[in-house]
């Protein structure tokens, strides 16, 4: 499986994180942050840039780069601040067009913000223009910064100190009712569920996921079981660093997250939860590492009522295979992932290829 992969990212990026993607007939539409001086990625970078490849989905090979956001880039209707672009996300907003969501920020300087920007599949071009994100919270409509999430979270006894950065689109989930997504503060530890509007420009916050406030949990990956209830797997930054879950009836209150059995030996790194057909696909990275590299072991496990698991696949590699991300089409898994040579943090490149078809 690892063999069949193929590099997206163009030639002069050196380093690349965190993809996401959808598919649209032959092509596949993957987001990514990258820069083109070193190895890795860092909010604190101005050099992260966001960019989308267009990808024959048949053989892996990138038909088209076209970059999406940078630091100071003059757009029609704002500027964008110095700092760095960073963690893209990408919908399918209509059946012509696909929308890119990304943050702006500059830690320590000011506060980051989140926009979106569209994508005419039938001109291969993206709209000129780009758009603030929206947060309703329980006082009123603001610009998706991390100060109204922090302050949304502090009614409701959140205690970590607030960050001016990190706040990012994280898991976005397609389901019957709408789109769903859990909104991230990577480095004030914050996890929130929310909803996207239908005209997919605000998030309505469902629910917060704060205890133990203790583990400094992050990076959920969110789904819905099958009796209506929603299970989260979230990355621990504190304690043994392994995974913890947490379950809420309803999407607005949440229960302590605890460890489970199904995963014993995980690290801190973004873990995924998903469901194709009707077999639920939760995974995570192992913590043991191929000759001493970064984020080398990566495990899947399959379950078909979010309770019981059982082992499915197990990616072993000194290159990394490190944030995944899994998407159906047509019958078929396909999978993004970052990987890497030489650097201690093995961000180097984003890799594409189908993992199997849907059982």
């Amino acid at each position: 499986m690892l063999s069949r992969l193929k590099c997206v990212t163009a030639p002069q990026v050196k380093g690349a994180h965190d993809a996401d993607f959808l598919i649209v007939g032959d092509n596949a539409y993957i987001v990514c942050t990258a820069n083109d001086v070193e190895s890795g990625e860092n909010p604190a970078w101005h050099h992260c840039y966001v960019v989308l490849m267009i990808v024959d989905k048949h053989s892996g090979q990138t038909r088209q780069t076209i970059p999406i956001a940078r630091s100071s880039q003059r757009f029609p209707n704002e500027i964008l601040l110095p700092g760095s672009c960073f963690v893209p996300r990408v919908i399918r907003h209509t059946p012509g067009t696909i929308r890119c969501f990304f943050a702006s920020e500059d830690p320590g300087q000011r506060q980051s913000q989140m926009y979106y920007i569209d994508f005419d599949l039938s001109r291969n071009a993206f709209e000129p223009a780009i758009h603030r994100v929206q947060i309703e919270t329980s006082s009123g409509r603001h610009d998706l910064q991390p100060r109204f999430l922090y302050e949304e979270a502090r009614k409701q006894g959140f205690s970590h100190p607030e960050r001016d950065y990190g706040l990012y689109l994280f898991d976005i989930r397609p389901l019957s009712e709408g789109l769903f997504v859990v909104v991230n503060n990577f480095p004030g530890a914050q996890n929130a569920w929310g909803r996207l509007s239908e005209d997919h420009t605000t998030v309505s916050l469902l629910g917060h996921i704060m205890e133990p406030a203790s583990a400094r949990m992050t990076e959920s990956a969110i789904n819905q079981l099958p009796d209506g209830s929603w299970l989260a797997i979230l990355r621990q930054e504190n304690g043994d660093r392994n995974y913890l879950f947490s379950t809420s009836p309803d999407g607005h209150t949440w229960s302590p997250a605890r460890p489970r059995d199904v995963i014993k030996d995980g690290t801190n790194s973004k873990p995924t939860l998903d469901r194709f057909g009707d077999v639920y696909y939760l995974g995570w990275q192992a913590s043991g590492q191929v000759a001493g590299a970064f984020r080398s072991m990566f495990e899947i496990d399959v379950s078909r009522d979010g309770q019981h698991w059982e082992p499915k696949y197990r990616f072993e590699t000194d290159k990394s295979f490190q944030y995944p991300t899994f998407r159906e089409d047509d019958g078929h898994v396909y999978l993004t992932v970052t990987q890497g040579d030489n650097s201690d943090s093995r961000k180097e490149r984003i890799m594409f290829g189908r993992l199997e078809q849907v059982p």
